[in-house]
C-alpha cells in the first residue's frame, strides 16, 4: 500500500510525461497460481481428483508467464496469448479448446502442430471440466486485463528492476553529492 501512494504522489510530477509504474512479470506470474488456490480453498467442491488440482495451476502459471515473456512490447499479442494460454490448459481429449492457440507447424500447441501437418493430435491432458472452467474463468481473466499486462509490456522483472534503481541511486549521487 505504501508503494502505490508513493506511486501515486509522483505520477503526474512531470506533467504530460507521467512517470510508469511496471510490475515484475514474476510476481504478475505469481498472481496466477495464488487467486485460484484462494479460490479453491474458499470452495472445497474444485479441489479434488479431476477438478482443480496444483498440478493445474501450477501448468497455467508457466504457461502465463511463457505468454508474457514471449510477447514483450505487444500488448495484444500478450492478451492474445494469456487468453490462449486458459483455454490450452484447460484443453482435454472430450473437450478440444485450441481455437485461441497459434496456427502453424512452429506454435507452442501441439494440436495445433498436428493440424498444421494433417495428423490427428491425441490430448492425453486431464484439462479441467466445463463446470470448473466458468468458475475460474473470471479471475483469470481479470490477471488478463490490458491495464494490468501494460504494466508488463517491458519484461522487467525483479532483479533487473533493482539493477535500474541502483543504476539511478549511483548515476544522482554522481552528478548531484560529489560534484
Amino acid at each position: 500500500m505504501e508503494t502505490l501512494r508513493g506511486y501515486a504522489s509522483v505520477k503526474d510530477i512531470y506533467g504530460k510525461n507521467t512517470v510508469a509504474k511496471y510490475e515484475c512479470i514474476g510476481h504478475i506470474q505469481k498472481r496466477v497460481g495464488t487467486k485460484p488456490r484462494k479460490l479453491k480453498s474458499k470452495r472445497k467442491d474444485l479441489g479434488g481428483r479431476g477438478k482443480l488440482t496444483d498440478a493445474f495451476i501450477d501448468k497455467l502459471q508457466n504457461y502465463y508467464g511463457i505468454a508474457i515473456r514471449d510477447n514483450v512490447n505487444n500488448l495484444q499479442g500478450m492478451q492474445r496469448a494469456v487468453i490462449a494460454a486458459f483455454f490450452h490448459c484447460c484443453s482435454n481429449a472430450r473437450q478440444q479448446m485450441h481455437g485461441q492457440c497459434p496456427v502453424g507447424p512452429d506454435s507452442w500447441c501441439k494440436y495445433q502442430q498436428a493440424v498444421s501437418k494433417d495428423k490427428i493430435y491425441i490430448d492425453k491432458s486431464k484439462g479441467l471440466p466445463p463446470n470448473l472452467i466458468n468458475i475460474i474463468k473470471p479471475t483469470y481473466m481479470k490477471l488478463c486485463d490490458q491495464n494490468l499486462l501494460e504494466k508488463c509490456l517491458p519484461g522487467k522483472h525483479k532483479t533487473l528492476m533493482n539493477v535500474s534503481m541502483e543504476s539511478f541511486g549511483n548515476l544522482f549521487q554522481k552528478m548531484f553529492l560529489f560534484h
